[in-house]
C-alpha cells in the first residue's frame, strides 16, 4: 500500500493476506540484493510491474511468484508454501459479493478491518458503522444517498451489519471507539431509532474488547476536532499500522510513521477527555431524553 495514496480511484482492493506476501516478496528480494529492475529482468516485464506486486495492488500470479523466489534463491518448499498462500490471497473476500454497492476504495478497507487485531476510531459525526443497528444505518445511509434504490440499500444496510460479525468471533479485534457528544445529538432516524442505538453502544460497551469514549461538548476545542478516521495495527510483523481517513470523493490510506503517529497521539489525547465512567453516564441520559 503506498504511503499517503489517495483511493478514490484505485484498481484494487487487496486482501491482507495478499498485503503480507507482497511484503514478504521484497523482503525476500531485498534480502538476496536484488534491484527492481534485476527482478522485471527475470519476468520480462517493467520494474513498475515488480513494485505492485510487493504493494500488493495487483494480484499475485503464481508463476511470477515462483520465478520470482528461484531468482532469490528461494528452496523448493519454501516456494511451494508462498505459491499455495497467493493462490489464496488471490481468492476475493465476502465483502467480494457486495460489489455492486460497494465502492472499490472501501473494499481496501473492509479487508483490513477484517485482518486487524486492534482498531480505533474516531467518529464526529455518527456511530461508528461497526456498532450501529439496523435502523440507525439505514437512516445514515439513507441520508446520504437520497436517490438510491431500495434493493440498493437494503444491500448496504446488509453489508454494513454483516461487517459487524468480526466483534463475536473468538478472535475478535480490540475496538476502541472515541465519538464527539454532538454524535448523540443527531437526530437519525427519529428518537425511537436513537434510543435503541444508544442502547446498542450501552451493551456494547461492556464487551471486554469494546471500549466507547464520548467526548463531551465541555472539553471544549481539541486536537481531533477533524475528519473521521480509524487507526490499524495488525498482529503481522510485515504490515505496518495504517490509518485511514475520508474525502468527498474517496478515502486515503496512510501508512508513514508520522502521519500513523499523529493519529495515534490525537486519539490517545481525546480519550484523557472523558473516563468510561463519564461516557455511560452521558449515553444512559441521552437515552433517557430520547424515551
Amino acid at each position: 500500500m503506498n504511503d499517503s495514496r489517495s483511493a478514490a480511484g484505485s484498481n484494487s482492493a487487496p486482501t491482507v493476506l495478499r498485503m503480507i506476501l507482497g511484503r514478504r516478496l521484497q523482503e525476500r528480494r531485498q534480502d538476496a540484493g536484488a534491484s527492481l529492475e534485476d527482478a522485471a529482468r527475470t519476468l520480462r516485464v517493467g520494474p513498475l510491474t515488480i513494485r505492485r506486486l510487493e504493494k500488493a495492488e495487483v494480484a499475485l500470479k503464481p508463476l511470477y511468484v515462483e520465478k520470482l523466489l528461484e531468482t532469490y534463491g528461494a528452496d523448493r518448499q519454501e516456494i511451494d508454501e508462498f505459491v499455495e498462500l497467493a493462490e489464496r490471497a488471490n481468492e476475493p473476500g465476502w465483502w467480494h459479493t457486495y460489489r455492486d454497492v460497494l465502492p472499490n476504495w472501501f473494499s481496501a478497507y473492509v479487508s483490513l478491518e477484517t485482518g486487524a487485531r486492534t482498531l480505533r476510531t474516531y467518529e464526529p459525526h455518527y456511530v461508528t458503522g461497526l456498532l450501529q443497528t439496523h435502523a440507525y444505518a439505514r437512516a445514515v445511509l439513507q441520508g446520504g444517498l437520497p436517490s438510491e434504490a431500495e434493493e440498493d440499500l437494503a444491500r448496504r444496510v446488509d453489508l454494513r451489519l454483516r461487517r459487524q460479525s468480526l466483534l463475536d468471533r473468538s478472535d475478535a479485534p480490540t475496538l476502541w471507539v472515541v465519538m464527539e457528544e454532538a454524535v448523540l445529538h443527531r437526530v437519525v432516524g427519529g428518537p425511537e431509532v436513537m434510543r435503541e442505538q444508544l442502547e446498542r453502544l450501552l451493551e456494547v460497551s461492556e464487551l471486554d474488547h469494546v471500549s466507547v469514549d464520548v467526548v463531551p461538548f465541555t472539553a471544549g476545542a481539541h486536537v481531533g476536532a477533524c475528519a473521521p478516521f480509524t487507526y490499524f495495527r495488525f498482529e503481522e510483523p510485515e504490515l505496518p499500522d495504517i490509518v485511514y481517513t475520508e474525502v468527498l470523493s474517496g478515502a486515503m490510506y496512510l501508512d508513514q510513521r508520522s502521519d500513523v503517529s499523529a493519529h495515534l497521539e490525537a486519539h490517545n489525547r481525546m480519550a484523557l477527555l472523558t473516563s468510561d465512567a463519564d461516557s455511560r453516564a452521558l449515553l444512559n441520559r441521552m437515552r433517557k431524553e430520547y424515551s
